[in-house]
């Protein structure tokens, strides 16, 4: 990450206590945790997009 954005972020309430219960039992901080799983995400989304064009 060697061009970060801060941004304000909104979550329902039990959202950010079950994202703070994850990174606490992953040893990381709340912003870690979050960009993890965005991170996760966007690479499973890629995944599966190169999956796609590779059936055809």
């Amino acid at each position: 990450m060697d061009d970060e954005k801060r941004i304000t972020l909104r979550l329902p309430g039990d959202l950010h206590a079950w994202l703070a219960a994850q990174a606490k039992s992953a040893r990381r901080s709340l912003n870690s945790e979050i960009v993890h799983r965005l991170e996760s995400g966007r690479d499973d989304l890629s995944a599966t997009a190169s999956e796609g064009l590779s059936d055809r």
